[in-house]
């Protein structure tokens, strides 16, 4: 099965000959580069000629297929995506997003807790957000701490659950 991984998101038209600023999820903005041809959800493709970066997160690439502000103007908002196959193999005890996203998260009896819904990442570090057999959902940050294990050829995730989650427990704010 082939999954798409999110590259960037195009912010907007930046200059007069048809480049776009755009919002990078790689490690390096310059690398989005390295994949040449990008791909939104509707299909359309795009082959980067270009790409400079302009911040930490950001990078004005020049597609190809886009020679004009008014084309590039309505490129603002699709994210661009390439196809997992062509992503390089992470190192070890890393991964990719969307390997993870659907795998079976068990505690550390073997009994199922839920299924990977998503990763999120606010600022500090990466979240996970299981969702339960209940409908309910649970979030937990991405560390070996709460993820001992991750093993992607099986298709599961060993949770080591805080105490107050095992016992339901909630907090109160004093």
């Amino acid at each position: 099965m082939s999954r798409d991984v999110l590259l960037a998101a195009v912010i907007g038209a930046h200059g007069l000959k048809g480049e776009v600023k755009v919002k990078t999820f790689t490690e390096t903005p310059d690398a989005l580069a390295r994949y040449r041809r990008l791909h939104a959800k509707d299909g359309r493709g795009f082959t980067v000629s270009h790409a400079k970066t302009t911040k930490a997160d950001e990078a004005v690439v020049t597609f190809a297929e886009v020679v004009d502000r008014n084309t590039a103007e309505t490129l603002r908002g699709i994210e661009l995506f390439v196809r997992r196959e062509v992503l390089p193999e992470p190192a070890e005890n890393e991964f990719y997003h969307t390997d993870l996203i659907g795998l079976t998260a068990m505690d550390e009896a073997d009994r199922v807790i839920g299924t990977i819904k998503a990763i999120y990442n606010f600022g500090a570090s990466d979240v996970i957000e299981i969702a339960r057999g209940d409908g309910d959902t649970v979030m937990l940050p991405f560390a070996k701490e709460f993820v001992p294990v991750v093993d992607l050829k099986a298709g599961r995730v060993v949770i080591a659950e805080p105490e107050e989650v095992e016992s339901g427990e909630r907090g109160t704010v004093e």
